[in-house]
């Protein structure tokens, strides 16, 4: 894991504005938890407003902070992370949970987001990649690790079922685009990287979601997902480790 005092990296993070983005952690590892939190209270425009080292901790304490986004661990004592998810989703809806985990299998990216995750990302995720993170959920994101956005993407270089069983053909420009978003960039920075128009990237993102039956990236991905473990008993196989470029 990243110390947060001498990985320089960690200054990438979006300068501070006017109303600080609260942010809660769910970590039972007391080290790494006092990590993330130093991290956190370092970081300008953030502000932690509580660490809770259990589901049970976090079900109570997170509903009295209101935070707007939490950095969950799958891997808890007692419910999980993602039994923690769903029952905080239930009571506070607009809440943006990231998960933070070691697990990088496709179940588990399956059920973090089937529970109402908006992001996913690997423990040995830079600190700038946690604080990019935070930033990109707060602007609409869908901020995924490298390995864990190649497990999602890869599947889309086929056809993928709808609801009525009709064949779906993404084009190989929305398959590019849905990378890109997969890695949590927003519209403008989409349109940045391949050189179109913010209006280009729009129309593209419109014609996936028609093609997908969803409204928004996080339901694009779970749709995915729900095909594709729909069409077959095979999980997603394993890739290499390495990151997509940001």
């Amino acid at each position: 894991m990243f110390n947060p005092v001498t990985d320089t990296r960690a200054s990438r993070a979006t300068p501070a504005e006017a109303s600080p983005t609260r942010v809660a952690l769910v970590e039972d590892s007391v080290p790494l938890r006092k990590q993330l939190r130093q991290l956190l209270d370092g970081a300008p425009g953030i502000q932690c407003v509580c660490a809770c080292g259990s589901a049970e901790d976090a079900c109570l304490q997170i509903p009295a902070a209101t935070p707007d986004v939490v950095l969950m661990d799958i891997n808890l004592p007692g419910i999980s992370g993602i039994g923690c998810t769903v029952q905080l989703k239930q009571q506070l809806p607009a809440l943006q949970v990231i998960m933070l985990t070691v697990y990088e299998d496709g179940e588990s990216i399956f059920n973090a987001l089937k529970a109402g995750a908006c992001g996913y990302l690997l423990k040995r995720s830079s600190p700038a990649e946690i604080l990019d993170a935070i930033n990109a959920v707060r602007q609409g994101g869908v901020p995924m690790t490298g390995e864990v956005a190649r497990k999602v993407i890869m599947t889309f270089q086929g056809a993928v079922a709808g609801p009525t069983e009709e064949v779906v053909t993404l084009s190989s420009r929305e398959q590019e685009i849905l990378e890109l978003l997969s890695q949590g960039m927003l519209n403008k920075e989409i349109a940045d990287r391949l050189s179109i128009s913010y209006h280009t990237v729009k129309v593209h993102l419109k014609h996936v979601y028609d093609k997908l039956h969803v409204r928004s990236r996080a339901e694009a991905m779970l749709k995915f997902m729900s095909d594709k473990r729909a069409s077959s008993t095979h999980r997603p196989p394993s890739l290499p480790a390495g990151r997509l470029e940001r």
